[in-house]
């Protein structure tokens, strides 16, 4: 019996340290955080702004291509209605 309570008390000291442990890195982990964005803040960079032109159009020999392809895979009976570039 002596050696169960032994083992249990083993037991317990050891989660217990672990779970102390555990806690002291979470707490200085959200500290370093903390620090680090107080003192060195991330630099904004600003956001180029392109001119509001639609897409560029697709070149006619691609767009054959597509259509080609198209027709091969469906057996003629699907269509190309639009064609982007993404």
């Amino acid at each position: 019996m002596e050696n169960i309570e032994t083992a249990i008390l083993l037991m317990v000291v050891g989660m217990a340290t672990v779970f102390v442990i555990l806690l002291i890195v979470i707490y200085l982990g959200k500290f370093l955080i903390t620090l680090v964005n107080k003192y060195a803040p991330e630099e904004v960079v600003p956001v180029k702004q392109e001119a509001a032109k639609g897409p560029a159009p697709v070149p006619g020999n691609i767009l054959a291509a597509i259509t080609a392809a198209v027709n091969v895979v469906t057996l003629g009976k699907g269509k190309v209605t639009k064609v982007e570039k993404i």
